[in-house]
């Protein structure tokens, strides 16, 4: 395997990961799951509608509105517990992520043309020594990490398909977030844009 570009402390990038086919099976196996668990545009705690389309796959999914944020053992639109994993993605795990704890999670997030995921911790999960695993498809993204603060400084970097990155140790509660994607980079996804798929032990 690889050894990956080390970012920041805890940061760390596996370029061009996922070959062309893999990641065509990921994308496949994305759609297919959300026929049964359709991307919905979350509102976020203060109402105002995401520009990201989200669904998830796993035991337990991420969802967002006026309540808050947390994770739910089921679709809140349909009511249906979620999809089950592919195993790709639990293979993924086990090499780059733990391998004696399995995810229980892996949040699915489609953005199209102007959607963007402005700075923020994923802090929402039990334990934080788990890491958060991250798979991009598609259109090339902008992508933003800073520190443990706020307001600590940020730095950029070009995620493009196929690439993974993990953030663990130091880095598990950065501020990290999507600047913008670029339209048109990629073919991969129906429809254009970028589908990041992260792994991630929520409970």
């Amino acid at each position: 395997m690889a050894k990956p570009l080390v970012v920041t402390p805890g940061f760390d990038v596996w370029p061009g990961f996922l070959d062309s086919s893999a990641q065509d099976t990921l994308v496949q196996a994305v759609f297919a799951a959300a026929r049964e668990a359709p991307f919905t545009h979350y509102a976020t705690a203060y109402g105002k509608p995401m520009s990201v389309a989200m669904t998830a796959l796993g035991a337990v999914g991420w969802t967002s509105d006026a309540g808050g944020y947390r994770y739910l053992d089921r679709h809140p639109g349909t009511g249906r517990p979620w999809p089950s994993m592919p195993q790709a993605l639990l293979d993924l795990w086990r090499a780059l992520g733990d391998p004696e704890t399995p995810p229980d999670s892996c949040l699915v997030n489609l953005y199209r043309d102007g959607a963007r995921m402005g700075l923020h911790q994923d802090r929402d999960e039990a334990d934080p020594r788990f890491p958060v695993l991250s798979i991009s498809l598609g259109d090339t993204a902008v992508f933003r990490i800073g520190g443990a603060n706020r307001k600590d400084p940020t730095r950029s970097l070009k995620l493009v398909s196929g690439d993974i990155c993990r953030l663990s140790g130091p880095a598990r509660l950065s501020f990290h977030g999507v600047d913008r994607i670029l339209p048109g980079s990629s073919r991969l996804i129906p429809g254009g844009g970028r589908i990041n798929l992260t792994l991630r032990r929520a409970l």
